[in-house]
Formats: C-alpha cells, structure tokens, sequence
C-alpha cells in the first residue's frame, strides 16, 4: 500500500488521484487559516518555489476539526492562501483528518508513522501543549492520530511514508530530509 491507493477532492471540484504524483517527493499538510502555525503557509510555499522543479510538491488538505479554526469554505480558503501567503501548490477541499470520519488517506498516514511528540522548545508550543492538555485531552491519547493542525508528512519517490513531522518543527529543519530524497530519486 502507499499514498497511490487514495484519491482526494481538489478545490476545483475534480477527484484526484494520488498516483498523478508517482515518482514525486510529496509533503502531506494538514491546514488551518486561523491558527498559531498558519505562518507555516509562507515557508511551505519558499519550499514549493525551491523544490518544485526538482521532483517535489506539496499537498495541502485544509482541516477545521482543531477550535475550529478553519471555518471558511474552500472557495475562501483558496483565495486566502493565494492572496496572502501566496500559494500555488495544490490544495484540496477541507477534509476530517481524525477520528471516524477521517479521510481514507489521513487514516494511512497516521498508521504508517505515529506521533512522536512536540518540539517543546518551540515558541508556538508553550502555548499549544498546555491548550491541548486543558481543553482537548482526548487529541493527546492516540498515538496514531493528528493532533493538530500543520502536521506533515514525508512521502518518497515511491509513495511510501517516511517521516511524520509535528507543527512544532521549523519547514526549514525538514530540508535536509527533502533534499535526501530528491537525491535518492535521481539516481
């Protein structure tokens, strides 16, 4: 199994099959327009511009399951991306990524590489961890689910999952990582 299996809705409207991104280094986003982290659309989008001609993409899947805060429709949401951090990597409809309703693909990729905790050093986090423990304890007790928004996650060339990164990491610590598996793919 790998991302391949699933299909998504993009904002056009238009189901989308993953595997149209086959042979592709892809970074899977849960996102949010109202939230701590959305800053993180701005360094997405530098590392979209950076990559994209090299074999990388980036897969953004609004989500309004966390305070709800991304409570907009995806006619909004993608004019909101695009005119204030400028986004032009795909965006799909807003999609549950947790619990019963979560999307098919959501459900692999929180089994294929569970949470492994915050970076408790970030400036977001002093925030967001003591939110989560007071008023939604109930995020923090599967390990194989989102907890929040902005959590990533790696895909190789070949559709397979190979890191999980939490809204508590920098874009600009997963680089290395990214660049990895470009290389990877081009030999």
């Amino acid at each position: 199994m790998s991302i391949y299996d699933f299909s998504a809705v993009a904002m056009n409207g238009r189901t989308i099959s993953l595997e149209q991104f086959k042979g592709k280094v892809v970074l899977i986003v849960n996102t949010a327009g109202r939230c701590g982290f959305t800053y993180q659309y701005e360094d997405l989008q530098r590392l979209y511009d950076r990559y994209k001609d090299k074999g990388f993409v980036i897969l953004g899947f609004p989500c309004n399951q966390f305070d709800n805060q991304e409570p907009d429709t995806n006619e909004r949401i993608q004019t909101s991306c695009m005119l204030n951090y400028g986004v032009n990597f795909p965006l799909f409809q807003k999609t549950d990524v947790r619990d019963e309703n979560a999307h098919p693909l959501f459900q692999y990729l929180t089994h294929e590489k569970a949470f492994e905790g915050f970076n408790k050093f970030h400036p977001v986090a002093k925030i967001l961890i003591p939110l989560l423990n007071e008023k939604h304890p109930e995020y923090l007790v599967n390990d194989y689910s989102i907890k929040w928004n902005f959590t990533k996650f790696l895909v190789d060339a070949s559709g397979q999952v190979t890191k999980r990164i939490e809204c508590t990491t920098d874009i600009i610590d997963i680089e290395q990582d990214i660049e990895r598996l470009l290389q990877e793919t081009a030999v």
